[in-house]
């Protein structure tokens, strides 16, 4: 599947948000993620079928000032 996350082309297996986390090494409860511009709550992450095209977006809290 194709999918464009954080604005960065990827083929992909995964079909579930909780999938691509994964295999994209994205781990943490701090994660904020969104898919077609709308937000996911990570409860929501393990049943959130991903599409061919979408666009997903994965914020995670940084350091500094």
């Amino acid at each position: 599947m194709k999918l464009t996350v954080n604005g960065e082309a990827h083929e992909i297996a995964a079909t579930t948000l909780d999938e691509l986390l994964a295999a994209l090494d994205y781990e943490g409860d701090w994660l904020a993620t969104a898919v077609n511009s709308d937000l996911v709550h990570k409860s929501k992450r393990a049943e959130f079928q991903l599409s061919d095209g979408d666009r997903i977006e994965i914020l995670s809290p940084m350091q500094g000032g």
